[in-house]
């Protein structure tokens, strides 16, 4: 028992690792649902306390201020609606694009943090994996508001129908890792254009955020005399 409390309060010490735990555990009970966003009670039970922990990490980070917030706020009033069974379009359109406000917000606050340390910590390669579902989960919203707005805007080969949470989950991690292993193919102009987004985003954070964890254990490993030069 003084082991588990003892590894909780670690994890309260290490928000981004909670953070990235609860969205791994939503990666893998998303292909045991229904494929539906707006009818699995435990997806978006996982989904609120994801939320919650983004909280959590806004009013730690540098980026903290009222905005981040006030989106978590209103990200869990859409949800909660949701649940509830409140599916308009414009309901479940601004629920997708407050939420990806609202993980953008927080990946940004996580790249301050880890851009604002001088050393390698195990706090900073929690956060690294943890900025990269942010974006992926932020993307994922994006195309499905996206889908929404401007129907048949992602498609399969000889399957053009609106697509699943989980294919569109799997069309952003595909793109932000750049992989491009999805058979999911943006044919709206609009869906193109936050792919390429995600394209640039996911080479950047490669080029930007690995180089720099690269030079924090550099940094880590030097004589003590040089750390202060």
């Amino acid at each position: 028992m003084l082991q588990f409390f003892a590894r909780w309060r670690d994890l309260k010490r290490v928000p981004s690792a909670g953070l990235l735990l609860l969205q791994l555990t939503m990666l893998l009970i998303l292909p045991f649902t229904t494929g539906s966003l707006n009818k699995n009670a435990t997806v978006w039970g996982l989904g609120t306390l994801v939320l919650l922990m983004l909280a959590v990490i806004i009013r730690r980070s540098p980026i903290y201020s009222w905005i981040g917030l006030l989106l978590v706020s209103i990200s869990l009033v859409l949800s909660i609606n949701l649940m509830l069974g409140h599916s308009s379009i414009q309901l479940q359109i601004g629920s997708n694009l407050v939420e990806a406000a609202t993980y953008i917000y927080a990946a940004a606050g996580l790249l301050m943090y880890m851009f604002a340390d001088r050393y390698l910590t195990r706090d900073e390669l929690f956060a690294a994996a943890a900025v990269f579902t942010l974006f992926a989960w932020a993307f994922a919203f994006l195309y499905n508001a996206c889908q929404i707005l401007y129907p048949d805007s992602f498609s399969m080969p000889g399957v053009p129908l609106r697509r699943s949470w989980v294919e569109i989950l799997f069309l952003s991690f595909s793109v932000q890792s750049n992989t491009g292993l999805s058979d999911i193919v943006p044919v709206t102009p609009q869906a193109r254009v936050l792919v390429a987004l995600q394209m640039f985003i996911g080479v950047m954070y490669l080029a930007l955020v690995v180089s720099r964890l690269i030079n924090l254990n550099y940094v880590k490993h030097l004589p003590r005399e040089d750390h202060d030069t």
